[in-house]
């Protein structure tokens, strides 16, 4: 970690979390390269259709990566408009083609087509965390697939499941979102070249309204982005908050499996453990802590991304007529902000579910604690098939169950199975044999093995 400019405010994200990779992306310079290189599209195409001279359109690419930021903007503070203190920075650095950059455009012809370039490249970066962490998943429900152990209901000791079923719940919530996710970078639109209130009045002018649509259809071409049929002065910001709402959905597994561990870090479950540091400081004031900060951490910044939805639907709600601007200030740092946050959890996500510690000790003991109850179950399925009144053997069955509870509390084994075993009702229905039957544990997992198993080989086959 490192702080640039530790004498200003610094956004967490802007070093503490997020990849190197996404913060690049995101940076004022990576923008502005956004910015050029769809100028330099609209230069080629215009001299494709004869509305520059060709040497205009060389000139303007080959000097669409002189980013002098600086120099920009200083300028702006001069212009009050961060775009056309580019262009005029821009312009300076082309002798030839500096004349002719913007003909015809509108700011967000050239920003909402950079963006949607930009945000398809850090999808493409999440996309490939995803997968890492997916396959990560798999690795572990392939592992554990079999292994029993006890649910919870109402955090409550349920009925056994296996440790790859639990595992392949939170996997598979992922990958709906990672298939979502793929397929929105694969629809994501940008605004095209449609002028002020997008009716492409001033190519239509340059060109005449016949060769526009195949006008911007070229640059959708050049730039490898479709455009939106329909739109005002900037494309419709509902993608935005579908673009946010994907990915806030994305942490809700990532969340939910951070949550989980947690409790089941908890010293009286003991079950599981988040890695520790050799020289890990758990807390300054007790030096036995073992905290799980980063599942905490997790949790923390998922609530943060959670909350960023909201904003994008105003934006795309409350935009008056053909353009207001208040929506732009805020997506400066709603957009940015999003990808980071979803970067930070998959990386953490990925860290904790590769080097994720299984007590497999404590598992044994809880299950062989509380696992007798899910025998209760399979007892009153049997009794009802021998002939006995359901709701009478439920309740029968319910005053044992007490009697287990009241011995388990005082620190005894789980007593169930011989209570059951002498009750002399149970045994006038089922043979020993039915009963000790009931309460083999490992046969209690339905489809928790196979289904787990099942899960792992879709992950396989779609994440490649």
């Amino acid at each position: 970690m490192m702080i640039e400019n530790s004498d200003g405010y610094q956004s967490p994200l802007s070093w503490r979390y997020g990849s190197q990779d996404m913060r690049a992306l995101w940076s004022e310079k990576t923008k502005r390269i956004y910015w050029r290189k769809v100028w330099a599209a609209l230069a080629r195409v215009s001299a494709e259709f004869s509305l520059i001279h060709p040497d205009q359109a060389e000139d303007i690419q080959a000097h669409a990566e002189e980013i002098d930021l600086p120099k920009a903007l200083a300028l702006e503070k001069e212009l009050r408009h961060d775009l056309m203190a580019e262009l005029v920075v821009f312009a300076a650095q082309c002798p030839i083609g500096g004349g002719v950059i913007h003909l015809g455009a509108t700011s967000m012809d050239i920003e909402d087509n950079a963006e949607a370039l930009r945000q398809r490249e850090a999808l493409g970066i999440l996309l490939n965390r995803m997968s890492h962490l997916l396959r990560a998943f798999s690795k572990q429900i392939q592992l554990y697939a079999g292994t029993p152990v006890i649910g919870y209901t109402h955090l409550q000791p349920a009925e056994p499941t296996t440790l790859g079923y639990r595992l392949a719940f939170y996997a598979q919530d992922l990958l709906i979102r990672y298939n979502e996710i793929s397929r929105f970078q694969q629809e994501l639109k940008g605004k095209g070249f449609k002028g002020a209130v997008g009716t492409g009045a001033s190519y239509c002018e340059l060109l005449g309204a016949e060769r526009f649509p195949k006008f911007e259809a070229r640059l959708s071409q050049v730039l490898g982005l479709p455009f939106f049929q329909i739109t005002h002065q900037t494309y419709p910001r509902g993608q935005d908050y579908r673009l946010i709402s994907l990915l806030a959905a994305a942490a809700i597994p990532l969340a939910k499996f951070a949550h989980d561990l947690r409790i089941l870090q908890n010293p009286s479950i003991a079950e599981w453990q988040e890695p520790f540091a050799a020289h890990q400081v758990g807390s300054s004031a007790m030096p036995f802590k073992r905290n799980p900060i980063t599942a905490e951490k997790i949790n923390s910044l998922a609530r943060w991304l959670a909350a960023l939805p909201a904003v994008a639907w105003e934006n795309a709600a409350n935009s008056f007529l053909e353009r207001t601007l208040d929506d732009s200030a805020n997506r400066r740092a709603i957009l940015p902000e999003a990808c980071l946050l979803l970067d930070e959890l998959l990386t953490s996500s990925i860290r904790l579910v590769e080097d994720l510690q299984v007590n497999l000790n404590d598992l044994q003991t809880n299950l062989e604690r509380y696992a007798p109850f899910a025998a209760v179950e399979k007892i009153l399925l049997a009794l009802t098939h021998a002939g006995m009144d359901r709701n009478s053997a439920h309740e029968h069955l319910r005053q044992l169950s007490m009697q287990a509870w009241d011995l388990l509390r005082q620190g005894k084994p789980n007593p169930l199975q011989d209570i059951c075993l002498q009750d002399a009702l149970i045994v006038s229905k089922l043979s020993t044999a039915q009963i000790m039957d009931c309460f083999d544990i490992a046969a209690y997992i339905g489809i928790g093995k196979s289904a787990a198993l099942h899960l792992a080989s879709q992950i396989e086959a779609q994440t490649g």
